[in-house]
């Protein structure tokens, strides 16, 4: 495969790390995001640049800044996120919107950034990470279900609206991989705890720790099915990683059918009569 320059957001750890080590060692260039600049792989082809996504202003500097230091930008991955662990009712406004801001209006803002330049290069890819808790649901992590759905939803969009372009889209769908997403540096829970869901939204809080570093993903594989995905003659939309994952969304498709079977004749038969 050619040579490519890819912008990827939070490259200081977690998948955003592995996926910029795997890229280099491919042969790729890297411009590459950290809040401060200057924690990823040490490499001749990789250019680091300071960026809080949820900084619109920055957002777009740092875009021009990766254009005019690398010349192009061939394929946005937008990794850069967190976990928010909490019951519905738990978590509180402010939480709620320091999710969203990072992940879905980070996304948005480094999407919206961008695009000028792909339109004009009429090409380019955009890879946005979700999660399997972007098109599955699970107790106590509603607003970052939430979060990853309307990554989702854009995604979705985005697809249809930019294939005029030559430009392609696919959202990341990771289950559970030994990064460190699960440790307190990353994943944030919500500060109120209400006893009576102890045993929901509560076992959550207390598998987050136990799980964190013992998840049966490995992170170096999933990025080379990403990457391979990406430079494939037809990628995907969705790309679902590890058997979990898949499990999960199996799952979640038999439920949609079986609500649809059941309701479908009476759900359906809710036009205007022929007159």
């Amino acid at each position: 495969m050619a040579t490519k320059t890819w912008f990827v957001t939070g490259i200081s750890r977690g998948f955003g790390r592995t996926l910029c080590e795997e890229l280099l060692r491919r042969g790729h260039k890297v411009v590459g995001t950290t809040r401060n600049g200057t924690s990823g792989p040490a490499h001749q082809n990789l250019i680091e640049l300071p960026l809080d996504v949820s900084d619109e202003k920055q957002t777009h500097e740092a875009i021009a800044q990766a254009i005019a230091k690398a010349g192009r930008i061939d394929v946005v991955v937008n990794n850069a996120g967190f976990g928010l662990v909490g019951a519905v009712e738990e978590v509180s406004t402010a939480e709620a919107r320091h999710v969203f801001e990072t992940n879905f209006f980070g996304t948005w803002n480094v999407i919206r950034a961008v695009l000028p330049h792909l339109r004009a290069n009429r090409s380019g890819h955009i890879v946005n990470f979700s999660s399997i808790g972007g098109i599955t649901g699970s107790m106590g992590n509603g607003l970052y279900n939430a979060s990853k759905f309307a990554v989702e939803g854009l995604s979705e969009a985005l697809e249809v609206e930019l294939k005029p372009f030559g430009i392609t889209v696919t959202i990341v769908e990771p289950g559970y991989f030994r990064t460190d997403f699960l440790s307190s540096s990353s994943i944030q829970q919500a500060a109120k705890v209400i006893d009576a869901y102890a045993e929901t939204a509560g076992a959550t809080r207390n598998a987050v720790s136990a799980r964190s570093g013992s998840q049966p993903g490995d992170p170096a594989k999933a990025v080379a099915v990403i990457i391979d995905a990406v430079e494939s003659h037809a990628p995907p939309l969705r790309l679902p990683l590890g058997p979990d994952a898949f499990a999960r969304i199996d799952a979640k498709i038999a439920r949609l059918r079986q609500d649809m079977d059941q309701w479908q004749a009476a759900a359906s038969d809710t036009q205007f009569d022929s007159q």
